[in-house]
């Protein structure tokens, strides 16, 4: 077993924060996110590792533990960044 799994039983989520292009500009980001999420290849990663995205406006609006995050994988789920699933 890693070393690293000892100390963190669970690995800790990836989170992107999307600023400075515009709503269209995060949609899109977010698109393309959602589309890498498909790749087979990340399959067993994602399956570990929860990816989740937030644009920066709604986390200085509600703040970073609301349920601002998006997951890559089920895309119409907002959940708080601590939340399991």
């Amino acid at each position: 077993m890693e070393e690293w799994r000892r100390r963190y039983p669970l690995f800790p989520r990836l989170l992107f924060v999307l600023d400075g292009i515009g709503p269209a500009g995060i949609e899109n980001r977010i698109s393309a996110l959602r589309a890498a999420a498909r790749d087979l290849a990340l399959f067993g990663f994602l399956q570990e590792v929860p990816v989740l995205t937030a644009p920066l406006t709604d986390l200085l609006q509600h703040g970073p533990a609301e349920r601002v995050w998006s997951p890559v994988q089920t895309p119409d789920s907002r959940v708080s960044w601590y939340q399991s699933w």
